[in-house]
């Protein structure tokens, strides 16, 4: 992986086996629907003796009046965040670090690492097929260098310098486009790369945007990655 030749890609693969769907939740106990009944009050205790010279009360005598306990109404199930309809993506726009780029696509090779794109000055940005669309639930996953095989720098060069609320637009096959804003970015050694965190599902739409950092000029090696988590805005 030397800054020369190029091989910087160390991006970490989702595993299958890793990757949760946080959607999915455990049962809870049902609750009672809205016109429940409490259960009946039980009528076989005895009544009171009446004093002496006091006339027992008839059938028809109105008795306590019988209280009902409130059904509280269930809240209303929470309702998942707008999404888009699947739509591969073209392009790449970052105003706040001047970054654009067209999009290739990448997937796995057959020992689950990812594809390398293209190297050398210029390189463009990669969406990663395994994942979703961008705009679609679930965490779409864009992955760019951090340098260039001339020494130059690459797409994903300043990934460090967004800020929550910097907006990252991806145009969309379909002539839409999927606008984020960006929550935060983390650091994360290549061996203990958090697969779950990173790849795992969401509930809304979300983007990952995925480099080398860590560089080891000891060694010419990057060995952390970069992401930035962004969320689907409109």
């Amino acid at each position: 992986m030397s800054r020369t030749t190029g091989r910087r890609w160390g991006f970490a693969a989702p595993a299958a086996a890793a990757v949760i769907l946080l959607a999915g939740c455990g049962g809870t106990p049902a609750a009672s629907g809205p016109g429940t009944s409490p259960p009946p009050t039980s009528t076989s205790s005895p009544s009171p003796s009446a004093a002496p010279g006091t006339p027992a009360p008839s059938a028809d005598s109105p008795g306590p009046a019988e209280t009902t306990a409130p059904t509280k109404a269930p809240a209303p199930a929470p309702q998942a965040p707008a999404v888009l309809a699947a739509s591969p993506p073209v392009s790449l726009s970052i105003p706040a670090i001047g970054a654009t780029s067209e999009l290739l696509r990448l997937g796995l090779r057959a020992d689950k690492t990812l594809e390398v794109p293209p190297d050398g000055p210029g390189a463009p940005a990669s969406w990663y097929t395994e994942s979703p669309t961008p705009g679609e639930r679930g965490p779409a996953v864009l992955l760019g260098h951090v340098n260039a095989t001339d020494g130059g720098k690459g797409v994903f060069a300043d990934l460090r310098a967004l800020k929550p609320g910097d907006r990252i637009s991806v145009a969309r096959e379909d002539g839409s486009t999927a606008e984020f804003k960006v929550l935060r970015g983390e650091a994360y050694a290549k061996a203990a790369f958090p697969t779950a965190k990173v790849y795992g599902n969401t509930p809304g739409a979300e983007l990952r945007l995925i480099t080398c950092d860590g560089y080891d000029p000891a060694t010419g090696e990057f060995d952390d990655n970069y992401v930035v988590y962004a969320a689907l805005v409109g």
